[in-house]
């Protein structure tokens, strides 16, 4: 069974993502937005390269939120970094030291495939309202696309306003 490797620079509005193999050879990558089209995005992604999310590793700085939920809840092993440890990660490994989120998100591709063992697994089970607010958003992006296709702005905005609602 081969294991891929994910990382994702989270944001806001978007995140970098970064997926490479056991090598460490790119395989994918992109910005995708926040939200239920990111995580449809990201699964297109990841699933072009691996059968299973339990054959996905992923780092991200954050624990929290809808993009962090929603992986969880599919089954992704979901790595938290510190952010302190990204950085020194990138000076011990890049010559420039300078900041950007598509070479974060490849560091923290980088260290969950080779030093995940220091970092902390975001525990889903522990998480389990969480979890489920998840799958009940992503439920409820069937209404946002709904809205979406009759292009009617309010209730696009009322689906979007559940969604963060029930992420709270």
């Amino acid at each position: 069974e081969q294991m891929i490797f994910v990382g994702v620079d989270w944001a806001e509005a978007h995140h970098d993502v970064f997926v490479e193999d056991e090598r460490g050879k790119r395989l994918a990558g992109g910005r995708l937005p926040e939200g239920v089209e990111g995580i449809a995005r990201f699964h297109e992604m990841v699933g072009a390269h691996a059968a299973e999310p339990a054959e996905v590793v992923i780092g991200m700085e954050t624990d929290r939120g809808l993009f962090v939920s929603a992986l969880l809840a599919a089954g992704y092993l979901v790595y938290a970094v510190n952010p302190m440890s990204t950085s020194r990660y990138r000076d011990r490994h890049s010559t420039s030291g300078a900041k950007s989120d598509p070479g974060d998100a490849k560091v923290l591709a980088d260290m969950v495939r080779t030093d995940r063992h220091n970092h902390r697994p975001v525990a889903g089970d522990s998480e389990v309202a969480e979890i489920s607010d998840a799958v009940l958003a992503v439920a409820d992006a069937d209404v946002a696309r709904a809205a979406a296709r009759t292009n009617a702005p309010s209730a696009r905005g009322i689906a979007r306003n559940r969604l963060r609602e029930a992420m709270r």
